[in-house]
């Protein structure tokens, strides 16, 4: 039997993360794992924190809260910008995914909420933020050098 996991420790896991309804968002099913080291600030915390204890070969299934996942969602992210900041080439429409830079010259994605003939209203929340996260966790490996991602 494996070492307990613990912070520090290089890993590889199946998952699949699903909403509260059941419906998936991400799965490494038909991948490769997903390699990580514990406590590194990789992935989501509620994420991190679950394989803490577990050993190679455990299975668990992990509720995170927005506040341990991507946090709640911002009324303070959803912005208007005047449609003529916006360059003529890119086909406007809700939904669409834009990057933005702000003044500092920092990448923010933003998602298109909606379009009118005077503005663009765009949200800067990540798409799973306020969102409780169930997550499917299988441990495949442990005990990897970083460096085997």
């Amino acid at each position: 039997m494996s070492e307990p996991i613990k912070t520090g420790d290089t890993i590889s896991v199946n998952y699949t993360g699903k909403y509260e309804d059941g419906t998936v968002f991400d799965t490494s099913e038909g991948r490769a794992p997903l390699t990580f080291t514990v406590g590194q600030g990789q992935l989501i915390r509620g994420f991190d924190e679950a394989v803490i204890g577990m050993t190679e070969g455990g299975k668990k299934q992990v509720t995170v809260p927005p506040d341990e996942g991507y946090g709640e969602h911002s009324d303070e992210l959803v912005f208007s910008i005047p449609r003529d900041r916006v360059p003529d080439h890119i086909e406007l429409e809700q939904g669409l995914q834009l990057t933005l830079t702000d003044q500092s010259g920092n990448q923010l994605p933003a998602v298109v909420e909606k379009v009118t003939d005077d503005s663009v209203t765009m949200d800067a929340n990540h798409p799973l933020s306020g969102h409780t996260l169930v997550f499917d966790i299988e441990i495949v490996a442990t005990g990897l050098t970083p460096d085997a991602e």
